[in-house]
């Protein structure tokens, strides 16, 4: 039993989500409309673990709203952090799977080089977890949270790939505008955190390029990239200074795998990605992405005479 889990009163027909545990066995429960309760542990059962002992079908209940609404249209599915307010002062923090697909799911808060884990476990489809509350008068001190998602695959299908994601917003961006959270239909803020990386497919790049070498189209859809790609964001886009850090990471690394594939694509033998050094989150992020790559020969920091070891040069088989 741990906080963002949803459960019953035994005698009651209360359910909520528990919002606090405290020594002694008492906990605080978040029942409708924002209404808590106090109430001991063993007074409650977890929703998800009582239907599963009934029902003994091994399925895992959604510990919240299940069944897709209205808002729940393709254009919000996906993973996403939603901010609900509470009142004017503070925000509960849930993290939403609004996917047909189970999750194992563990997110943390970094502090420098330590992290404490606020959630972990299995994600239900189309379900929400509360995670915690925030103070906004506290934005500037959230710390950093960091996100890791596994596809669980209950029968023989298609293999997602796991994906990680870590995100600091900028009071900015965040406050900017709010929509309706999916399943939870409320509105508060909504950041999808998504990561579906396209595996590379060399010998499709390949067979495009050799179709009809002779169209403009083509030529221009395949341009070979320079051998050297500044990945710093002024370069990439006028318009960063409203972009969360997670969204700045996310447009770096679309033209990194973008100018990536054009290299190998149009036969290179080596690129550099200049990334600078900075907290070195999108230096990781690049070095992860290319450990994965049957095609690449090896890659290295650059010499520091040229970048500083702010960038790394990839050479392609």
């Amino acid at each position: 039993m741990k906080v963002g889990d949803k459960v019953r009163l035994l005698k009651g027909n209360e359910e909520g989500i528990i919002t606090k545990i405290s020594q002694g066995g008492r906990i605080e429960i978040e029942i409708e409309d924002g209404f808590r309760i106090p109430a001991m542990r063993n007074e409650v059962v977890v929703v998800s673990e009582a239907e599963r002992q009934y029902f003994g079908d091994g399925k895992v209940a959604a510990p919240t709203v299940t069944s897709p609404s209205k808002s729940a249209l393709p254009s919000q599915d996906g993973h996403f952090l939603g901010y609900l307010p509470l009142n004017d002062k503070d925000l509960s923090v849930y993290y939403i799977n609004n996917t047909d697909r189970d999750f194992a799911y563990s997110i943390a808060e970094v502090y420098g080089d330590d992290s404490h884990t606020i959630s972990s476990g299995l994600s239900a489809a189309r379900s929400f977890y509360k995670l915690d509350e925030k103070s906004i008068a506290k934005f500037e001190e959230w710390p950093l949270l960091h996100l890791q998602f596994i596809p669980i695959n209950r029968r023989i299908e298609k293999t997602l790939p796991s994906f990680e994601k870590s995100v600091k917003f900028k009071a900015s961006s965040f406050f900017k505008g709010k929509s309706k959270l999916p399943l939870l239909e409320k509105e508060g803020y909504l950041f999808k955190i998504d990561h579906q990386e396209k595996p590379l497919d060399v010998r499709q790049l390949n067979k495009e390029l050799s179709e009809d070498k002779g169209k403009d189209n083509l030529q221009k859809q395949f341009q070979r990239p320079e051998k050297e790609i500044d990945l710093h964001i002024e370069k990439l886009t006028p318009d960063h200074s409203l972009m969360s850090n997670s969204e700045m990471l996310k447009l770096q690394m679309e033209a990194f795998e973008k100018n990536l594939n054009y290299a190998i694509a149009s036969g290179m033998d080596e690129i550099s990605f200049i990334h600078g050094i900075g907290n070195g989150v999108l230096k990781k992020e690049i070095h992860k992405y290319l450990s994965q790559l049957d095609n690449i020969k090896y890659f290295q920091d650059t010499q520091k005479s040229r970048f500083g070891y702010g960038a790394t040069l990839v050479r392609i088989n």
